[in-house]
């Protein structure tokens, strides 16, 4: 098999790609750790639940809206559990899996941190983009995200970071 080397112009945007998105996760988490106490996922975690009906959501179901695997999720679930910022709630069609839920504490934390959190997103992102390459940005960092979430079995979807166990009803407790 050939490796099919990048261009220079690949080789270019995936260099500016990776500056950009280690450089924006650093300024979102520095700017949550200093106003808010927690780090970028923490607050991710927070804002997903509170989009969600009764601001609760099955683990399993939270990690793959935040595309991150269910043990990393379970140690970040804890830490806010601890801190009173959600709680576990059993699920009712599965005792083996959890729910996760926003509590009023974890609402008022993310009511507070959400302004400095949106403008520091703005600031460093969208701010430097026209509207038409907002668009693009979303068009494209769409279609990447399809392709490695592949449409259908066969398509590498057992590597995805919350489907690394098996789980079935509401599993997904870790």
């Amino acid at each position: 098999m050939t490796t099919r080397w990048l261009t220079p112009e690949e080789q270019r945007a995936w260099r500016a790609y990776i500056a950009t998105t280690m450089l924006l996760e650093d300024a979102l988490d520095r700017q949550l750790q200093q106003e808010a106490g927690m780090p970028h996922i923490y607050y991710s975690i927070l804002a997903t639940l509170s989009e969600t009906p009764e601001h609760r959501l099955r683990m399993t179901d939270l990690a793959e809206q935040l595309k991150i695997t269910r043990s990393r999720l379970t140690y970040a679930v804890a830490r806010l559990e601890k801190d009173g910022l959600l709680r576990r709630e059993g699920c009712t069609s599965d005792r083996r899996g959890s729910l996760a839920a926003l509590t009023d504490e974890g609402l008022a934390v993310l009511e507070r941190a959400a302004p400095g959190h949106v403008e520091t997103v703005r600031a460093h992102l969208f701010d430097h983009l026209s509207p038409e390459q907002v668009a693009q940005l979303e068009e494209i960092f769409t279609g990447i995200t399809k392709g490695l979430m592949g449409d259908g079995p066969g398509d590498g979807q057992g590597d995805l970071p919350w489907l690394r166990r098996s789980s079935t009803g509401c599993a997904g407790t870790g």
